[in-house]
C-alpha cells in the first residue's frame, strides 16, 4: 500500500478577506502523479502554496508525513533576475540542500549530480552559460533541473510548459514519467488531453476541489466537478472547443 506523504484537512485560504479555497481535503501518496486542473482564479496556485507552506490557511490543516525540505517546486514564473551575474550551473547548484552542498553526499559529487539533472533535461552543454543567455525554453528548463536536483520526495509543478518549445514539452512529459517511478508528482495544466497519458488522477480546482481518480475525464463530470476549463481535443485536426459556463 502507497505510503501518505501529504494531508490537507478543511483547508481555507485566501489573501486578506478574500476566500480563494473553501473546505478544501485532499490526500497524497507516495507515487502518485495527479493533474491539477480549473478555472484561472480557481485558486490553482493557491492550493499549491499552501501545500509548499508559503501560504498559512485561515482554516484547517495540513499534515506533512515526509520532511517539507523533501519538495521540488517549478513555479510558473521564476524569480530570477536575468540580468544577475549567474550561471546554469550555478542556478541548479542552490537547489542542493546544505547538506548534500557541504560533502554529506556519498554517492556522487555535487558537480556529478548537477551535470547528471542538466543532461536529463537537455542543457548540458549550457551549464556555463549567464542565465541572461538563454532563451525562455532553457531557462525553463534549468529551473525544472534545479527542482529535480536534491532528489525530492514531492515534485510540484505550475504550468511548466509555459515557456518551452514544443519539443521540449514532449521531451518534459516523457521525462516526468520517468521520474514518477521514483517520486511523487502535482501538475498543474490547462491541457487536460496532453497531460491525461501521463497523469494517474485529476483533482479539480475551483474554489473548491473535487478529486477524480482517473486520467480521463468527460464534459459531464467537470460540469458536477463545478470546473469550467478548456477543452482541447487531440485529433488528425487539433482544435479547441471552449465550453459556456455560469459564473
Amino acid at each position: 500500500m502507497s505510503k501518505l506523504q501529504l494531508e490537507l484537512i478543511n483547508i481555507f485560504a485566501g489573501y486578506q478577506n478574500t476566500t480563494v479555497l473553501e473546505d478544501v481535503s485532499f490526500s497524497l501518496f507516495e507515487k502518485d502523479f495527479i493533474g491539477i486542473i480549473g478555472p484561472n482564479g480557481g485558486g490553482k496556485t493557491t492550493l499549491l502554496k499552501v501545500m509548499l507552506g508559503l501560504i498559512k490557511p485561515s482554516k484547517g490543516a495540513v499534515k506533512y508525513h515526509i520532511n517539507r525540505k523533501d519538495i521540488g517546486y517549478l513555479p510558473q514564473n521564476n524569480q530570477l533576475d536575468d540580468q544577475f551575474p549567474i550561471t546554469v550551473h550555478e542556478v541548479v547548484h542552490s537547489g542542493l540542500s546544505s547538506g548534500i552542498r557541504s560533502g554529506v553526499f556519498r554517492h556522487h559529487s555535487c558537480n556529478a549530480k548537477i551535470d547528471e539533472v542538466l543532461d536529463s533535461v537537455g542543457i548540458s552543454s549550457l551549464k556555463n552559460r549567464a542565465i541572461g543567455e538563454l532563451s525562455g525554453g532553457e531557462l525553463q528548463r534549468a529551473m525544472l533541473a534545479r527542482a529535480i536536483v536534491s532528489s525530492p520526495k514531492i515534485l510540484i509543478l505550475d504550468e511548466p510548459n509555459t515557456f518551452v518549445d514544443n519539443k521540449f514539452e514532449s521531451e518534459l512529459y516523457s521525462l516526468l514519467r520517468e521520474l514518477n517511478q521514483r517520486l511523487t508528482i502535482l501538475l498543474v495544466s490547462h491541457d487536460v488531453g496532453t497531460i491525461s497519458p501521463y497523469i494517474k488522477g485529476i483533482a479539480c480546482v475551483n474554489r473548491e476541489l473535487h478529486y477524480h481518480p482517473s486520467n480521463e475525464i468527460s464534459e459531464e463530470q467537470l460540469k458536477v466537478y463545478n470546473c469550467p476549463i478548456e477543452i482541447i481535443t487531440h485529433g488528425q485536426v487539433p482544435h479547441r472547443v471552449i465550453k459556456d459556463h455560469q459564473h
